[in-house]
């Protein structure tokens, strides 16, 4: 039950975050024993780069606690989206906060929303809308890799999540989404490589009264083939954008202070020299609060295409 309210102990099956250091944590589901290469049950014990740790330790242990390693310590937490993106086991490239952040924003997603997600993958957005809409909300999420599928409802029920979500193997490219989900949707998101081909059952899964839909593709030729299929079936407020994060340090920055007063009686051949040479001598900087930019520009990531599907009567 890691993810479905806030523990304050740790139990026997639960997936609990070993943090370490922000780019070093673990993700482990704590049992007393694992199997081993050869089959064999034996006792867990998890190696990290500060030792070992015995997991069966933890049982009956607060989270937020500080845990003993062989040769060092780290802190057991208790699991949210934001820390399972960092830890996830990677079945597909996966999204990220910055683009995640967005898309429920966009979305609407709150307590009693139903929505739909195509493409499931690695399930990382699917743990923020089910965060986002239970207790009330249900998300269906498809996937046409059954492995995937398969993989991602264990997920969901170890996390104590099962009740919120479905997960189905199926094609809604070809097949569109299931028949009892027709006009119950309040929101689409799609990552597919063809989402455009999907958009005409979108119009179907909504509600009568409208929804919003999302698309995420990482080439500029799927965002336009899907806008233009958006244009075609009655969709307004049609926008793509990219969402680039950007980390400016701030510091003190020291810059040379010229005297004014000074340099008014200089020629004007002698003023840079001048400048030069104030620059050279101590005392003569004032210290300024700035930022600056980061030496390098994070890369892309997608394109996240939105719009809203009016009401039936305004189509």
């Amino acid at each position: 039950m890691s993810f479905a309210a806030p523990q304050r102990i740790i139990a026997e099956g639960d997936i609990v975050i070993l943090y370490i250091s922000i780019n070093n944590m673990h993700a482990i589901e704590v049992k007393k024993q694992i199997m081993n290469k050869h089959g064999i049950l034996v006792e867990y014990t998890h190696q990290t780069t500060y030792g070992a740790l015995k997991v069966e330790n933890l049982i009956g242990k607060e989270y937020g606690g500080k845990v003993e390693l062989s040769r060092g310590y780290a802190y057991v937490l208790q699991p949210n989206p934001e820390l399972w993106t960092n830890n996830l086991p990677h079945r597909t490239q996966i999204l990220y906060t910055p683009d995640i952040s967005m898309i429920l924003l966009q979305l609407e997603a709150k307590p009693g929303s139903i929505i739909i997600e195509a493409g499931t993958g690695s399930g990382s957005l699917s743990h923020y809308f089910l965060r986002a809409i239970k207790e009330t909300g249900h998300l269906y999420t498809f996937d046409f890799h059954e492995s995937r599928v398969e993989q991602a409802k264990e997920e969901f029920k170890k996390h104590g999540l099962g009740d919120f979500v479905t997960v189905q193997h199926r094609d809604v490219c070809s097949d569109g989404f299931t028949e009892e989900l027709t006009g119950v949707a309040d929101a689409v998101f799609l990552d597919l490589p063809a989402p455009y081909l999907a958009i005409g059952h979108v119009v179907k899964a909504l509600k009568l009264n409208g929804g919003r839909f999302c698309g995420f593709s990482p080439c500029i030729e799927q965002t336009q083939a899907t806008c233009v299929e958006l244009e075609k079936n009655g969709f307004l407020e049609i926008q793509t954008m990219e969402i680039i994060q950007s980390e400016h340090i701030v510091k003190d920055k020291h810059i040379p202070v010229i005297d004014l007063e000074f340099v008014k009686t200089k020629r004007e051949d002698d003023i840079l020299q001048t400048a030069k040479d104030q620059k050279k001598q101590p005392g003569k900087t004032k210290k300024v609060l700035t930022t600056i930019p980061p030496p390098m520009q994070p890369g892309h990531s997608g394109y996240l295409t939105f719009a809203t599907l009016p009401p039936l009567s305004m189509r």
